[in-house]
């Protein structure tokens, strides 16, 4: 059964009529340019230049899709056709998610890969299981590891290249993991596309190319620069085929002798070596702490939400705490129109959200980290999401934008907090998996390596992850308070990740799987395409297309050219400081629809969804 860990009242929108999305089997998009706007004014805002985690690189639309039995979703078309290979060869949902995340590996090595971690729920048609795969922090880390000598937090610049904050990987142990409990084919085979893709090449693909050219800091990876940049240090060209040997010699090891190959012997051994002997940022990384590295399973957090139930991924993870929230203060308001006006989100919709999202990000800030170090707030994680304290909490949501956010107290709802809040600072990359097979079983994985490019440290065709810097710099606020989400060794960092599947409450069918990358906003992209889909009645593809909006805490964020200029200046008037930036999302989400299966990807990068 689907745990239900809170209950939320129903939205109070009223929905148009549900719009479906026919598509083939697996057709390219063409390229476009977004809907036309009018000029949107944008305030320039160093905090909001750093939610955009990884460059954009265009904009492709989509054409939605439809599958009868079977679908994949993922972040680039070679590896969503390993993965409809695998399903086609008789393989489960979670064989072919494993076969997706090597090629990942292989051709978006910017944003996931087997030297980062990942966030993977996981239904079998009877039960639904959270594995836990992220990084930890080596034994040797203490709070001070982003502090310099004279206390004060590193920037983020200082410690995200090299070896510093690498954290122990675990997308390999709770691949392997799960693979133990519900995969069909043989370990061995999951491999054989990305393998086959290393060895024979692949064509560099436009997004892969662009974020080469954008990054200076790969450029310093010797190993690095061989593979991906020609002499004169350009990157290989769009088309240019790539090879990676290195990689396919490492991918032959686990394949035939498990995890272990990586997190022990050769591979381990050179990993801590690039990771200590980095010649500006050394990091603490051992071979102990590969080799003692555990995936965790923990318990899926489920949320009811009008005839749904919505579950996503637990504590270290924020996002479905945040997600839900925002969703439950919402339902709470009076109604306030159509959230859509003219195919675009009203400014009341979006007032209001964001000042939702202030409040979310407040306790998120205050309460969410690894919780085999910090105690959920009035002893457990559901008490975020209690309908009284959320009710408490909307009555914040007024006709202006308000002050600062504060945290709740959800042990004494309408008190103030006690607990310190966490320093905003950057969060990064990522990947995203939706997969279902032709039994019903399900996942929803989002995998990272954090930054564009992780630490910048190459090991055998592989990118080391820098995951660490998800941790607060700063290990206690102004009065001495410890934060929450500090360094400690063994410590899991607070994540946005936000893998998400939905439930029809009545039936217990599953109805949708569905995540993004995008670093703190991928709690909005989750939640915008959750109210888009669930709440107003479009297609995936319809909410995937749809302008993006939210807030970490600070300005009310626009995606760049997508609204008009009277949206703008209606939230002006509310009392919003507005910045326009680019939102790169890459949602993908695979929705139950008329027999089958509806797919959509998102037209911000080169995914696609493919199937049978």
């Amino acid at each position: 059964m689907v745990a239900s860990a809170s209950r939320l009242v129903p939205w109070l929108f009223i929905a148009p009529v549900w719009a479906v999305m026919a598509g083939c089997a697996a057709p390219r998009g063409h390229s476009a340019t977004p809907p036309p706007a009018a000029p949107v004014a944008s305030t320039a805002d160093t905090q909001a230049a750093a939610h955009a985690p990884e460059a954009a690189s265009g904009y492709t639309s989509k054409p939605g899709w439809w599958f009868a039995r079977h679908a994949v979703a993922a972040a680039n078309p070679l590896a969503t056709q390993a993965g409809v290979e695998i399903l086609r060869a008789g393989g489960s949902a979670l064989d072919a998610a494993v076969a997706v995340q090597m090629v990942l590996t292989l051709v978006e090595p910017q944003s996931s890969g087997i030297g980062g971690g990942a966030f993977l729920l996981h239904w079998d048609g009877r039960s639904l299981e959270a594995h836990d795969g992220r990084e930890t922090a080596p034994a040797g880390a203490d709070e001070r590891l982003f502090l310099r000598f004279d206390g004060r937090p590193m920037a983020f610049g200082e410690a995200v290249v090299g070896g510093r904050a690498v954290g122990t990987p675990g997308a390999l142990r709770i691949l392997h993991a799960a693979h133990a409990r519900h995969g069909r084919l043989p370990w061995q085979r999951l491999f054989e596309p990305a393998i086959r893709l290393a060895r024979d090449g692949f064509e560099i693909s436009p997004r892969l190319h662009a974020m080469l050219a954008a990054d200076a800091a790969l450029r310093t990876d010797a190993q690095a620069a061989r593979l991906y940049y020609d002499a004169a240090g350009q990157p290989w060209p769009v088309g240019a085929r790539l090879r990676n040997p290195a990689l396919a010699d490492v991918l032959h090891a686990i394949a035939e002798r498990g995890p272990d190959a990586f997190y022990r012997g050769a591979v381990a051994a050179d990993i801590v070596r690039k990771v200590r002997g980095h010649p500006r940022n050394p990091g603490l990384l051992s071979e102990v702490d590969l080799a003692g590295y555990q995936p965790l399973q923990r318990e899926p957090l489920c949320t009811d939400w009008r005839r749904y139930r919505i579950c996503g991924f637990p504590p270290p993870s924020s996002g479905h705490i945040a997600i839900m929230q925002m969703l439950g203060m919402l339902e709470v308001l009076p109604e306030a129109g159509p959230p859509l006006v003219d195919g675009l989100p009203a400014p009341e919709l979006l007032h209001r959200y964001a000042q939702a999202a202030q409040l979310a990000f407040a306790d998120r800030a205050a309460y969410v980290a690894d919780p085999d170090f910090v105690a959920a707030p009035a002893g457990h994680w559901s008490s975020l999401l209690g309908s009284h304290y959320l009710r408490t909490r909307a009555q914040r949501i007024g006709p202006r934008a308000g002050q600062r956010a504060e945290p709740g107290n959800p042990a004494r709802p309408g008190s103030a907090a006690q607990a310190a809040m966490m320093p905003a600072q950057p969060e990064h990359g990522t990947s995203h998996i939706s997969i279902v097979d032709g039994n019903g079983h399900a996942v929803a994985m989002t995998t990272s390596i954090e930054a564009q490019f992780g630490a910048r440290l190459m090991v055998r065709g592989f990118l080391l992850n820098n995951q660490l810097t998800d941790f607060s710099f700063a290990p206690a606020d102004p009065d001495g308070r410890p934060v929450a989400n500090r360094v400690q060794p063994g410590k899991r960092p607070r994540s946005s990740m936000s893998p998400t599947l939905v439930f029809d409450r009545t039936s217990g069918q599953l109805l949708m799987s569905a995540g993004s990358p995008g670093g703190a906003l991928i709690i909005h992209y989750t939640a915008r395409t959750l109210l888009a889909t669930l709440g107003w009645g479009l297609s995936p593809q319809a909410a995937i297309d749809l302008p993006h909006f939210g807030s970490t805490g600070g300005p009310l964020l626009l995606e760049r050219g997508r609204y008009p200029r009277a949206t703008v200046d209606a939230l002006q008037a509310r009392g919003h400081h507005v910045s326009e930036i680019e939102m790169t999302s890459g949602l993908q989400v695979l929705q139950r629809g008329r027999g089958g299966w509806l797919g959509g990807a998102d037209p911000r990068r080169e995914g696609i969804v493919a199937g049978d």
